[in-house]
């Protein structure tokens, strides 16, 4: 449908000027830090997208159901699950929301993920997404990927309540990697080991049935940064800085502010390590290489307790 080859973002505010340029000529802004940041994660990117990604490709309407639009404000939103998506997508429906919602928090999480309740570039026809694409602001969150992996594992394989993804995804992974299943285990699908879940990864018969589940597949497969240039790629570890910085730059209003973070379960890095400690260098590796461009495109270092040097 379209292709982000000449809009090589430049967002248009309400003054005719990009929001990026206004932010250079603030007082506020100068000689700033983040912005400093925020010129390497863009340029990085870039260098990665142009030595790794042979052949452009047209974007497709489907490639584009995970970018959520904010016509009020000029913003592209690509989500990305596990990486405070649910708190956006909150945040995306109170600036959508022509007031209806005023706090993020007071939105139930089942309700930012009604697919209702915010549009997706995907749903536009082709020349309003080029305006879209063309002249908003796009930004994305990413992650350490083997901290989302594990994350993704302990929320969807761990947790007594999501038995809709035990009985889709668990039942199939055992009955296919486990020796020996009881009968229960092929029934309820409620107790995969990560372990199994690797395995069902790297299984080719996997991806060969069907696309990866958002919840663990690549960034770059879900927000395709090689085509959409994104103008802030924030990041989880990060994650207050980058989303006030950005709510500022489309002008949001000072009352909308981004939920700070609560949670005392969240998966951390000496947690994913000790995930990853039965798993054997021959499989950490394979694993590392399928999730090899996200590392690449978004600056992440190959974790210290991998043993695939």
């Amino acid at each position: 449908a379209a292709e982000d080859g000449a809009m090589r973002t430049t967002w248009q505010g309400k003054a005719g000027r990009s929001p990026l340029q206004a932010l250079y000529e603030s007082d506020q802004f100068e000689q700033s830090s983040l912005q400093a940041v925020h010129q390497q994660r863009r340029e990085l990117l870039s260098n990665v997208c142009t030595r790794y990604t042979r052949k452009r490709r047209l974007l497709r309407p489907e490639d584009l159901r995970h970018l959520v639009v904010d016509d009020t404000h000029g913003l592209l939103y690509c989500y990305v699950p596990k990486v405070a998506c649910t708190n956006w997508k909150r945040v995306m429906m109170v600036l959508t929301g022509q007031g209806k919602y005023r706090e993020p928090l007071e939105i139930p999480a089942n309700e930012a993920h009604v697919s209702s309740n915010l549009r997706t570039l995907s749903e536009y026809s082709v020349p309003e997404i080029n305006h879209r694409l063309r002249s908003y602001l796009k930004f994305i969150f990413v992650r350490e990927p083997f901290e989302r992996l594990v994350s993704a594992y302990r929320n969807k394989f761990t947790r007594s309540y999501n038995t809709a993804f035990h009985k889709r995804y668990g039942t199939k992974i055992i009955r296919r990697h486990r020796r020996e299943p009881s009968d229960r285990a092929l029934e309820r699908g409620d107790d995969v080991r990560f372990e199994e879940f690797v395995y069902y990864l790297l299984d080719p018969r996997t991806q060969r049935e069907e696309p990866f589940n958002e919840h663990w597949e690549r960034v770059h497969s879900l927000c395709h940064p090689c085509i959409v240039h994104y103008d802030v790629v924030g990041k989880y570890e990060t994650l207050a800085q980058d989303a006030s910085y950005i709510l500022q730059l489309v002008g949001a209003d000072a009352a909308v502010k981004f939920p700070a973070s609560s949670k005392t379960t969240r998966t951390t890095d000496d947690m994913t390590a000790q995930f990853f400690q039965d798993i054997s260098p021959f499989y950490q590796r394979r694993l590392f290489n399928l999730y090899k461009m996200d590392y690449l495109l978004f600056n992440y270092s190959i974790p210290s307790y991998l043993r695939i040097r």
